[in-house]
């Protein structure tokens, strides 16, 4: 019997879980499931015979290091920056790896150790990254295998509310972690190439630039640059290509009416707000406006939103931005910690509602005849409910598949890897659209 040891069993394991408990008796495994709330892991599990509900902390080593000893692999659904301790415990017992965040540093060290120990550390199976390397390889793959070149590489990904649960003015609902859409576009110039030249665009830039997508059945979606593009020239093994951005999708008019908060520093993270623990939403907001005892914070906002070209503020009294009623209740926040905990009370995924993954890959290429083509490839998932989420499905199946495909030999590649190689991705991409996951491609001349 081979043992599978999960780690974390938060919102994006689900399908995972289900994927493993489904399999284990064709395969002869045993699905281990760790987390801090047993009650979670025993729900997820629901009484299967091949799932084994363990509670403790993960992230204590002595805690995590017998069941990782007993491991045939493990899987680790931790939060991003503690892969790395798991990566050295499974280096020193001999285990496989498998994790949805991207390489560290750190990870991408341990390359000739995990070789020199017969290990796969595989690492970005998730589905932005993972989904979004696979799906993009096997058309790159394509073209160069039919002596084409390509030369233009854009890529988009977007965590969205389904069409018939998207009901409120921002036509969004929080469907990843809150806290990493309000710091998006924080911390950082984001950079990519077009036509050849260097583009840079400062943090109070990114909601101003956007690309514009339509997506038949689905309608339109705007794009903001991603912070870094260019590292994934040589991922990809595009080191030359004249153009590559890689951008993340919300709904038209999102973008535009969250510049706002960006330009007036309320989702910062850095400074703590004095009195955090009194404010009021409307206290809040009239702390990032200046004074004028003439003018309501109403027209004082409606007055900045005007600057910045927002032409209503119906979307801000939705979110409750100007209501006095209760403090927000926070001690030494930051403005982005704040504007965060405003947020989550209408943005929320309510019981009942559906998420929606959306993909959308463009290529533009010369084929060995030197004619000039456009390849647009694009993947729509819907959640099935609030526990198979279209979130949960694009992150957790495509993990379960590599377990599978490492654990009966089908991938016997060695080292800290990423899924580009077609040994990974073709076997993986192939299940996902049995699944339901699959990717619609429009070519035509350019």
């Amino acid at each position: 019997m081979k043992r599978i040891l999960l780690l974390g069993a938060g919102l994006s394991a689900t399908s995972l879980i289900d994927y493993l408990l489904e399999h284990a008796n064709q395969y002869n495994w045993q699905v281990r499931v760790v987390d801090q709330s047993l009650d979670l892991v025993q729900k997820k599990i629901n009484k299967h015979p091949s799932g084994v509900a363990l509670s403790f902390n993960a992230l204590d080593r002595n805690e995590r290091l017998e069941e990782i000893k007993q491991a045939d692999i493990v899987i680790s659904m931790l939060p991003a920056r503690f892969h790395i301790e798991i990566a050295k415990d499974c280096l020193e017992f001999r285990k496989h790896l498998v994790t949805p965040s991207y390489v560290s540093k750190e990870m991408h060290e341990m390359q000739d150790e995990v070789m020199n120990a017969g290990l796969i550390f595989l690492n970005e199976v998730g589905v932005d990254p993972g989904i979004d390397h696979m799906s993009a390889m096997h058309i790159i793959d394509r073209i160069h295998n039919n002596g084409g070149k390509v030369t233009s590489f854009k890529s988009y990904c977007g965590g969205l509310v389904a069409p018939e649960s998207d009901n409120n003015p921002w036509n969004y609902k929080f469907t990843w972690n809150p806290r990493n859409v309000v710091l998006a576009g924080q911390g950082g110039m984001a950079q990519y190439i077009d036509r050849g030249q260097y583009k840079y665009i400062s943090p109070n830039r990114v909601f101003t630039q956007l690309d514009h997508i339509s997506i038949p059945g689905y309608g339109d979606f705007e794009g903001y640059a991603n912070r870094d593009s260019l590292s994934y020239r040589p991922i990809y093994g595009l080191e030359e290509i004249p153009t590559m951005y890689r951008g993340t999708l919300r709904r038209p008019g999102f973008s535009q009416a969250w510049n706002v908060f960006v330009q007036l520093g309320m989702a910062d993270d850095v400074g703590i707000l004095e009195n955090s623990q009194e404010l009021t939403p409307r206290t809040f907001v009239n702390a990032f406006l200046p004074f004028n005892e003439s003018l309501s914070v109403e027209e004082k906002w409606t007055q900045i939103c005007n600057e910045f070209g927002v032409d209503s503020i119906e979307k801000y009294k939705w979110l409750g931005l100007f209501s006095d009623d209760e403090k927000i209740g926070i001690s030494n926040a930051t403005p982005a910690m704040i504007l965060e905990r405003i947020l989550i009370k209408k943005l929320v995924i309510e019981p009942g509602d559906k998420d929606m993954l959306v993909m959308v890959h463009q290529f533009e290429f010369e084929t060995e005849e030197k004619r000039q083509m456009r390849l647009e490839s694009s993947m729509v998932n819907i959640g099935d409910g609030q526990a198979h989420t279209a979130m949960s499905k694009t992150v957790g199946l495509p993990m379960a598949i590599c377990v599978k495909l490492i654990l009966n030999g089908s991938i016997s590649r060695r080292g800290v890897v990423v899924p580009v190689y077609k040994d990974i991705y073709e076997p993986v991409l192939n299940e996902l659209e049995g699944l339901g996951i699959s990717f619609n491609e429009i070519e035509f001349a350019h």
